[in-house]
C-alpha cells in the first residue's frame, strides 16, 4: 500500500518539498557505491567522480561493502533503488572488481526510484586528478559547467556508443541554465572513439597570448581523470518507460499584468494613467473677485477702449441709490 508521509517538523517538511515533483527539476544527485571486491583503481575513480559532482550537494558516496547488489541479475537492483529513494539520487556509479570483469563500473540512471538504464564499462588505463591535475592552476573550478566533444562516428551508429553518449551527458552537465559566462568554460571532456575502445580525457581550457590575433590561443592540458575504456555489457529502457520517463507537462503560461514589470532593484514597479482634471468645474469656495462674471467684464472692457482717451474704459460699475430723506 502507498504510504502517505505526513511531515513532524519544519526541516522535514522542507526536504518533502524539494523531492516533491517540480515542472523545473533540481538538479540530478549521483550515488556512488562499491561491491564487496574493489581494485584501488576503481577506488581512485569513484574519488575522482566524487570530487566532480559534490559541489552543491550533487553526490552522495558510500563507504561500505555492498554484497548483495548485482545490478545485471534479475532483483540484484533492488537495494539499489532502496537507496536511491533514501537519498534522493537519480545516478548511480557501482565499482566492482573480479577475475572474469576487472575494474568494473556500472553506472545507470533512475526514473521514479526505478533503474530506468544503465551500462558496464571496463577501465583498462586511467589516470587521476591527482597524478594530472594537483597544484595545477589550469585545474577546473568545482560545480563548473564542462564543454563536451565526442570524436568518431561510431557515437552515432553503435547502439552502445549512443547510450553511452547520452549517459555521459547526463552524468556531467549539472543545473539546467539559461545563460552562461564564457569565463566560466573552464574544462572539456573529449570523447574519441577508436575500434572498441573510448577514450574519455577531462582537460582544463587555458588562454593564452597569440602574437598575430587579438583572440587568445586555446589550449588542452589534462587533469584528470583521464580513462581508457570498453564498453561490456548495456541495458536500455523499454519503450514504454521510456516514453513515460521523457514525458514533459505543460507548461502554464502565467497572465501577462498589464503596466506592470519587475526590477531588480526597485521590485515590482507599476504605471498608472490618470485623466484629465477638470479644475475649473470643481465646486470649491471661490472669492468675490474670481467670480466669473466679473473676469468676463473686466477682460471685455480692456479689449474695448474709449473715444478719445487712450486709457482703456472702466467697467460698468451700478450707480449708487438715491438716499431717502
Amino acid at each position: 500500500m502507498m504510504r502517505i508521509v505526513k511531515p513532524k517538523t519544519k526541516r522535514a517538511k522542507r526536504i518533502l518539498e524539494k523531492r516533491a515533483p517540480k515542472l523545473d527539476e533540481n538538479p540530478k544527485r549521483l550515488m556512488l557505491l562499491q561491491g564487496t571486491k574493489v581494485s584501488s583503481l576503481i577506488k581512485s575513480v569513484i574519488s575522482d567522480l566524487y570530487h566532480l559532482k559534490k559541489a552543491g550537494g550533487n553526490a552522495v558516496k558510500f563507504s561500505k561493502k555492498n554484497d548483495n547488489i548485482r545490478p545485471f541479475e534479475g532483483g540484484g537492483e533492488t537495494p539499489l533503488e532502496f537507496l536511491s529513494s533514501k537519498t534522493d539520487c537519480s545516478l548511480f556509479a557501482f565499482g566492482t572488481h573480479s577475475k572474469k570483469r576487472p575494474n568494473n563500473l556500472v553506472i545507470g540512471r533512475m526514473y521514479d526510484h526505478r533503474v530506468l538504464d544503465m551500462i558496464e564499462l571496463g577501465i583498462e588505463k586511467y589516470k587521476s586528478i591527482t597524478e594530472l591535475g594537483g597544484g595545477r592552476k589550469s585545474a577546473p573550478q568545482e560545480g563548473s559547467k564542462p564543454c563536451f566533444a565526442f570524436v568518431g562516428e561510431a557515437f552515432e551508429s553503435k547502439p552502445e556508443l549512443v547510450h553511452l553518449k547520452e549517459m555521459l551527458l547526463d552524468f556531467f552537465r549539472g543545473e539546467v541554465v539559461e545563460s552562461l559566462n564564457v569565463g566560466g568554460l573552464d574544462r572539456v571532456f573529449v570523447c574519441a572513439a577508436a575500434g572498441d575502445k573510448v577514450y574519455l580525457r577531462h582537460c582544463g581550457i587555458e588562454l593564452k597570448k597569440a602574437e598575430n590575433s587579438k583572440f587568445p590561443r586555446v589550449e588542452l592540458v589534462e587533469v584528470g581523470p583521464c580513462l581508457d575504456l570498453t564498453v561490456r555489457r548495456h541495458r536500455k529502457p523499454s519503450d514504454d518507460l521510456r516514453r513515460e520517463a521523457m514525458k514533459t507537462p505543460s507548461k502554464t503560461a502565467k497572465k501577462k499584468v498589464k503596466n506592470v514589470k519587475g526590477d531588480s532593484l526597485q521590485g515590482k514597479v507599476g504605471r498608472i494613467y490618470m485623466p484629465k482634471q477638470e479644475v475649473e468645474g470643481m465646486a470649491l469656495a471661490k472669492m468675490k473677485g474670481l467670480k466669473r462674471e466679473r473676469r468676463q467684464a473686466a477682460v471685455a472692457a480692456a479689449e474695448t477702449p474709449s473715444e478719445g482717451n487712450d486709457q482703456p474704459a472702466k467697467a460698468d460699475v451700478p450707480a449708487a441709490k438715491k438716499s431717502r430723506v
